[in-house]
């Protein structure tokens, strides 16, 4: 099946049974791969802001997504659905204001060659080339770049595979993907940054798994949402077992 092919095939999935969460000022989809949540032009990238307003009965630009999750990622996207809220969320992700923002992933990664610790934080600074739409790590501050950083734990293995829960500590672009690329892992289906071959669907096994953030409501409420693969197969299905054993 052709990218294109597939991506219009995902968009006729109900809308409606992946919002998690909606309150009059925001809401929570899980998102699909092939899906962007900042919305674009391209025919075979499905816009997601545009079938949720169709599905809402709202203006497009009324919808506008508070954080970004790559396209070919699934999994907890917040989007605002009022300014004032877009401003506060925006803040939020940004790790303005004291806002506190907890984002934890599921990744399937090729499992190396070499012996990896179960757990550890990983600390890199990135810059972001924005032509090849690709970021690069390196060891020690300098110009364009930022400082990202992150907590993972292996949670389980398969026979190829090694089954990770990734605490982000900070929103850089296409930071899990770039800091687990830059210790020698890559994510299944990541060729961009070295997996040995692509998933037939142009999707990767990347998966925003959890998301708590303030209620723009509320600040002093917090929205806790969880949400597993969208499309669960026998290996997404291995990973959850290892999970909550």
């Amino acid at each position: 099946m052709s990218l294109c092919g597939y991506f219009l095939r995902i968009s006729m999935i109900p809308i409606k049974s992946r919002i998690i969460f909606r309150n009059p000022s925001c809401l929570v989809i899980n998102k699909l791969k092939g899906e962007s949540a900042q919305g674009v032009l391209d025919e075979k990238i499905v816009n997601l802001p545009k079938i949720l307003a169709a599905e809402l009965g709202v203006k497009k630009e009324t919808i506008q997504a508070a954080h970004r999750v790559d396209v070919p990622v699934t999994g907890c996207v917040v989007f605002a659905l009022t300014k004032p809220a877009l401003r506060f969320l925006n803040s939020a992700f940004a790790g303005k204001d004291n806002l506190c923002i907890e984002k934890y992933y599921w990744a399937i990664a090729e499992k190396p060659s070499f012996d990896l610790a179960k757990s550890g934080t990983l600390v890199h600074w990135i810059e972001t080339n924005v032509r090849s739409n690709k970021s690069f790590t390196y060891n020690e501050d300098g110009t364009n770049r930022k400082k990202a950083s992150l907590q993972y734990q292996i949670v389980g293995e398969g026979t190829n595979y090694l089954f990770m829960k990734i605490q982000l500590l900070s929103g850089r672009h296409h930071q899990i993907r770039a800091q687990l690329a830059a210790v020698g892992l890559h994510i299944k289906g990541d060729v961009k940054y070295g997996a040995k071959r692509g998933e037939k669907d142009g999707g990767i096994r990347l998966h925003a798994h959890y998301l708590s953030f303030p209620n723009p409501l509320n600040p002093s409420e917090k929205i806790c949402v969880t949400a597993d693969p969208p499309e669960m197969d026998n290996l997404w299905e291995a990973f959850k077992k290892a999970y909550t054993e």
